[in-house]
């Protein structure tokens, strides 16, 4: 009864989001009490649970989310984000506007959300393809995919934030697996790019002139102030990590509890968020206000941060009723290990299009799971998160904002935008997840 009872709540989330267009903290809410009533869990409980497990979600993972919206924010209104494009192409060669656009849609995805990312790049990568005489069907989709890698895999990105929270994994060693799960995905979709997607021919037709780009980057901080609000984040958040391995590579000293305090992925991106502030030419109070950068952050924050703590109240319910055991028995004998969580992440972003709406909404279920499936260990638990998030790449097509962002701004058809974007990204959750297996095979 309770599988029946997830698989109804799984399929009321999907249509009532696509179908009926109900916001995603609705859906996920009214599941999570709905799936609580047909459990039997005692009334009060419910509210409890609920309650729970949308707090203890928001305690993890608000803070730094809503940093990482900062930071991200800074970069499109500094001009920061074109700078780094312009440093990216220097060193890939003028000509190779596609290796420059997948490099740094990997690099901006990480702090800013993917569909804003494309929307601030897309008048630069017009100009640039026109001025390198390609086809914009290239360089596009290798935005689109580059953006789509890290917005999927690596923090402090929303989703893998979220399933590093519900799943109770170290965030440094998820963004280690995150980054390790990325590689092929990036060779993969390079080799997609210029074997495929460079076949499509799509005139540029730059909306900005070059005048205009000119005008943007004259105004910009430096590629490395650009650059190290994104890495140096996420420099610290891994060497803390490291310096909590049992072998103690720092030692345990003065040295290692520094490194400890600034790897704290809040305190590590506040020190981002402050390099980030350096960014703007010209610095006006009016940026911190509410009526300035920082609010506009925390609107497009607010809404992250409450989807996800609505998949934390769905999963506390699912931990509540004892479905842990259940889907254990049941699971057990088809020995599916760390492809379950991809297998059902994939089938939620295909039916439901949000990877983050997917990433949530799969960790909320796997969570009560994982000590079931022998996932114990934190790296178990950083690459079964990985895994999920491979999961929640695939595919991107007409139920997803994104795949109309990427189409629209682009000036491709559905045909082309299932041809060119949604067989990209097919390809890079896949690469990814074979990576994971392979990490796990050899390590786990």
């Amino acid at each position: 009864m309770l599988i029946v009872l997830l698989i109804l709540a799984i399929a009321f989330i999907v249509i009532s989001t696509t179908k009926f267009k109900l916001h995603p903290f609705l859906a996920l809410i009214i599941a999570a009490i709905g799936y609580g009533l047909g459990s039997g869990i005692p009334l009060n409980q419910i509210i409890q649970s609920v309650n729970n497990g949308f707090g203890s979600t928001v305690s993890s993972i608000g803070i730094v989310i809503v940093v990482g919206c900062i930071i991200g924010t800074f970069l499109e209104e500094s001009g920061g984000a074109y700078v780094m494009a312009r440093s990216t192409l220097k060193l890939v060669g003028e000509k190779r506007v596609p290796l420059a656009m997948l490099i740094l849609g990997y690099f901006i995805s990480i702090p800013v959300y993917a569909d804003s990312g494309f929307v601030i790049l897309t008048p630069l990568n017009r100009a640039l393809s026109k001025k390198a005489g390609i086809t914009l069907a290239a360089s596009a989709c290798a935005l689109g995919l580059g953006l789509t890698i890290t917005h999927c895999l690596v923090p402090p990105t929303p989703g893998p934030i979220a399933a590093a929270g519900i799943m109770g994994a170290d965030l440094g060693l998820v963004i280690l697996m995150g980054i390790t799960a990325s590689i092929l995905p990036l060779l993969i979709a390079w080799l997609f790019v210029t074997k495929w997607a460079s076949r499509t021919y799509i005139d540029p037709a730059p909306n900005e002139s070059d005048a205009d780009i000119v005008e943007k980057v004259a105004h910009a901080p430096s590629a490395t102030k650009s650059f190290l609000p994104v890495v140096i984040p996420l420099v610290l958040i891994v060497l803390k990590s490291v310096a909590s391995f049992p072998s103690e590579p720092f030692g345990s000293g003065t040295f290692a509890t520094v490194i400890s305090f600034i790897g704290e992925p809040v305190v590590a991106l506040l020190i981002g968020m402050v390099l980030s502030f350096t960014l703007p030419k010209k610095f006006d109070k009016e940026m911190l206000s509410t009526t300035g950068w920082v609010g506009k952050s925390l609107s497009s924050a607010a809404i992250i941060i409450l989807i996800t703590a609505a998949g934390g109240s769905f999963g506390m319910i699912l931990r509540d009723s004892g479905i842990a055991d259940v889907l254990g028995d049941a699971l057990s004998k088809y020995n599916l290990g760390i492809w379950l969580p991809f297998l059902i992440a994939f089938a939620l972003k295909t039916a439901q299009g949000s990877s983050t709406v997917s990433i949530i909404t799969t960790a909320s279920i796997v969570a009560p799971l994982m000590g079931v499936m022998g996932f114990v260990s934190p790296l178990e638990k950083a690459i079964l998160v990985t895994a999920l998030c491979s999961g929640a790449m695939m595919v991107s097509h007409v139920n997803d904002s994104f795949f109309w962002v990427v189409t629209q701004m682009s000036g491709m058809n559905v045909k082309t935008g299932y041809k060119l974007h949604t067989l990209g990204t097919l390809l890079c959750g896949f690469a990814a997840m074979l990576t994971m297996t392979l990490v796990y095979s050899i390590f786990c």
